[in-house]
């Protein structure tokens, strides 16, 4: 048994196709149940009901049977007994029974006394069992085929004409389109944020413009709670949509539940129309469908037709069985003929019908593209002009759904705004991000300013711009950034990230950023991401540009012209550059810093260095260079020179840094040198020299006649002793040998008083001279990695030195003197007090 439950959800889920199903389409489903039903009953009838009577007409022996069938077809029955019709003798009678009577009809007498009325016609003398079967034979021989199976074939193709009319929502490749269609298309329909975005496009039609801000101010002000206008009036009209500050929440934002549903529905919207843009698959199919009903139709309609005079009442039978029953020739009637010939008429107009509705939808079909559709009056008709017109299967689906009713495509149009979204998105994030939680994520960075990062939001909250004191300010992967007017109450903010967020400002908070902004990092994929009006920072001191700065011919740069950045004074490249941009040249006035941060690229044209004669640092790392390059030697305001991560092996031109005076900072780390040059001693200013990482063996006594030298950086080396000329370096304060081959240490390391900073780690020494303690000015040694037994306990003599900046095994720190070890805890926890 099927319960009313079960039934009751049968028939809920068929009317979610109605929504796909035009006028047209409804009604041929109407006039295929009628002709299932004329069908039904015409196969009912002639299974209860049909059969035929039959008897026989050649009653005079010898006569042809044409003529007799025609005399005996005309005869009537004769009312005056004067007139009787004769009858013919059969079978095996008498020669006295065989006579013609001349007499009139036959008087059979009753037993009883009363006479029974004469019995009229011609006497045939048949059994009832042989008019059964002559009646069965004539049914197969006389009566047309048409006549027998005519509702047998109109059931088969009314059954073929349902199926084809609803093929298509049951296809694997077009249903499962069709039912996520028809899902999203009722989900958008009865979102509680599609009557809000439809509700304020009503009422921004519904307000005059010049009053439409002070009515707004007004509502949001006093709200009425009684009022169904107030609520909508307090939403805002602008396509940038900002809700009020104050006011009711219920009148500013939705459930969080609705708008992460609304958020779904955004989502799905867009991948299912990436998913049914891409082919026509369901159009083919549907007016592939449309033609086989019509060419359906026209079969059934002619064939029919010429069937249809078959049907008839009286019927002549020549069975061949005059062996059976005497007679050879049968005059029948079909008791159906009637209602048979009344049902296929009905069933004929039902199928014209039928034909003339599948005509008018291949016109429809054809009359106009319907693999293209226009929003272009739901854009007219509100506020959201960026809806997209759509293309092929999601555009026929769209058309399916206006004939039903315009209003699902009015309501499914504003799932398509990007407009529309990001107003959703922004409702959400604004009620999400508030000032308190925003100021639990303020932080200090390295250099002590406030900072903020916001990382993977849909937007920027606005109670961001009412942090006046926040310094810093990060974006990452933020896809739609708008900076408002707002921004300019950050009075504080000198420095913004914008890592994969291509920004758009007003024209205040440019004013606002060209003015304050100092540092500016930009990380992007391709250069086309960078704004434009990041070229027109008057005031930018520092800019960070980090992504493929390369076209796509990897020939020409695509910088826009940097000459407006006039106060520019540090630019800072990590990108794949294989050449320095020409419009990097427009900063060579005032430029003061390059940074080129290579990803492997090499880096080959150098000249147009030589125009940078104001630079004072210049950073070329990981650009595969092999040589130092000769262009660097005309930077005579050079102070800073990093050449990391390259394949240099030899510095032979190293003498030609004698030109720059001012050079006091050389970084030639992360290469394969093996030697340094004893030319090396003509660069009489440096102070800082980085050659770790390298395959140096061995150091030149030149080395050390640098005596302005305060920072050595040996680490990660192949050298197996420290020379005894280190002790010319006086003014040596950070010395770092780690990671490399030595043994002993001499002793004249320990005359460079001023050491504050001693790495020796991951070496192979045995033994710490006790003259470690010489070193008063010491606040940092690394002696973890050697062959150490133990360390001198003169090392408690290096005042400065803490526990936490000795970096040695626990063991050796603890067969330390107690004393030694009291003083170095003791003077740490002074610092930290």
């Amino acid at each position: 048994m099927i319960t009313l439950t079960e039934l009751a959800t049968l028939s809920d889920s068929q009317p979610t196709h109605r929504l796909l199903k035009p006028w047209w389409d409804v009604l041929m489903d109407y006039l295929v149940v009628i002709m299932l039903m004329v069908s039904l009953l015409s196969a009912t009838l002639l299974i209860s009901k049909d059969k035929v009577v039959c008897l026989p007409c050649d009653h005079v022996r010898g006569l042809n049977t044409s003529t007799t069938c025609t005399t005996t077809s005309q005869t009537r029955t004769v009312e005056s007994p004067t007139e009787s019709p004769r009858s013919v003798e059969r079978g095996s009678r008498t020669t006295s029974e065989s006579q013609i009577k001349p007499s009139g009809p036959t008087e059979i007498k009753s037993p009883s006394p009363t006479r029974l009325p004469r019995v009229r016609g011609y006497k045939t003398n048949l059994d009832y069992q042989q008019y059964v079967y002559i009646s069965q034979v004539c049914y197969q021989k006389a009566l047309p085929w048409y006549s027998k199976y005519f509702p047998y074939v109109a059931l088969v193709h009314t059954i073929i004409l349902l199926v084809s009319g609803n093929f298509w929502f049951k296809f694997p490749k077009t249903s499962s389109k069709v039912e996520h269609f028809v899902s999203i298309l009722g989900k958008c329909f009865e979102s509680p944020w599609t009557t809000k975005a439809v509700s304020e496009t009503a009422n921004e039609d519904s307000e005059n413009s010049q009053n439409r801000t002070k009515m707004f101010k007004s509502v949001t002000l006093e709200p009425s709670e009684n009022s169904d206008t107030s609520s909508s009036l307090t939403s805002c009209p602008e396509v940038t949509f900002e809700p009020p500050v104050s006011g009711s929440p219920s009148m500013n934002i939705l459930d969080k539940q609705d708008g992460e549903q609304a958020k779904a529905l955004f989502e799905k919207v867009r991948r299912f129309r990436a998913h049914t843009e891409d082919g026509d698959l369901i159009y083919k199919f549907y007016v592939g469908q449309t033609v086989v009903k019509a060419l359906k139709f026209l079969i059934i309609l002619c064939y029919t037709f010429t069937f249809v005079n078959s049907i008839t009442f009286k019927h002549i039978c020549k069975p061949k069985i005059k062996n059976v029953t005497g007679y050879s020739v049968f005059f029948c009637t079909h008791s159906m003929a009637y209602m048979l010939k009344k049902l296929l008429i009905s069933y004929i107009i039902l199928i014209a019908l039928y034909g003339l509705v599948c005509l008018y939808t291949l016109f429809w079909l054809f009359r106009g593209s319907l693999k293209e559709y226009s929003f272009e009056k739901v854009r007219e008709e509100s506020n959201f002009s960026d809806i997209p017109d759509v293309k092929n299967d999601f555009a026929f689906l769209l058309h399916m759904a206006d004939q039903y009713d315009q209003l699902y495509s009015k309501r499914f149009a504003i799932f398509l705004s990007e407009g529309c979204e990001s107003k959703l998105l922004e409702m959400n994030l604004n009620h999400e991000w508030t000032y308190e939680k925003l100021r639990q994520h303020v932080s200090k960075n390295m250099q002590g300013k406030l900072e903020l990062q916001l990382f993977m939001l849909s937007g920027i909250p606005k109670a961001v711009f009412d942090m006046s004191d926040l310094e810093v300010l990060k974006l990452e992967l933020i896809p739609d950034v708008r900076l408002p007017a707002k921004i300019s109450q950050m009075v504080a903010l000198r420095e913004l990230y914008l890592y994969h967020c291509p920004a758009k400002v007003d024209q205040i908070a440019f004013n606002f950023l060209r003015d304050h902004l100092h540092i500016l990092h930009i990380k992007f994929t391709d250069i086309g991401e960078i704004p434009l009006w990041v070229y027109s920072l008057k005031n930018l001191a520092e800019l960070h540009l980090s992504g493929n700065l390369n076209s796509e011919t990897n020939k020409a740069i695509g910088l826009e012209s940097l000459k407006e950045l006039r106060h520019l004074k540090i630019l800072i490249m990590k990108s794949n550059l294989s050449k320095i941009p020409s419009n990097v040249m427009e900063l060579a006035t005032h430029l003061s810093k390059l940074v080129i941060q290579n990803d492997g690229t090499r880096l080959l044209v150098l000249n147009n260095l030589k125009k940078l004669a104001n630079l004072s640092e210049l950073e070329l790392q990981n650009c595969e260079l092999e040589r130092i390059p000769h262009a660097i030697f005309s930077l005579a305001s050079l102070q800073k020179l990093d050449l990391k991560s390259n394949n240099i092996q030899t510095i032979e031109e190293i003498i030609s840094f004698q030109h720059l005076k001012r050079l006091s900072c050389l970084k030639l780390w992360h290469n394969a040198i093996t030697s340094i040059p004893t030319t090396i001693s003509l660069i009489r200013n440096l102070e800082q020299l980085y050659l770790s990482n390298n395959k140096l063996e061995s150091l030149p006594s030149a080395l050390f006649t640098l005596r302005k030298l305060r920072h050595l950086d040996l680490s990660h080396n192949l050298l197996t002793a420290v020379p005894p000329d280190i002790h010319l370096l006086q003014n040596l304060q950070h010395f770092a040998i780690t990671k490399n081959k030595v043994e002993t240490l001499c002793l004249q390391l320990f005359h460079c008083l001023k050491l504050k900073t001693l790495q020796l780690g991951q070496n192979c020494i045995t033994h710490i001279p006790p003259e470690i303690g010489h070193l008063t000015q010491l606040s940092y040694l690394e002696l973890k990695g050697n062959h150490l037994e133990r360390i001198p306990p003169e090392i408690g003599s290096c005042l400065l030195l803490k526990k936490n900046n000795l970096i040695v095994e626990d063991l050796l720190f603890d067969h330390l003197p107690i004393e030694v070890k009291d003083n170095l805890t003791d003077q740490d926890f002074i610092s930290i007090v």
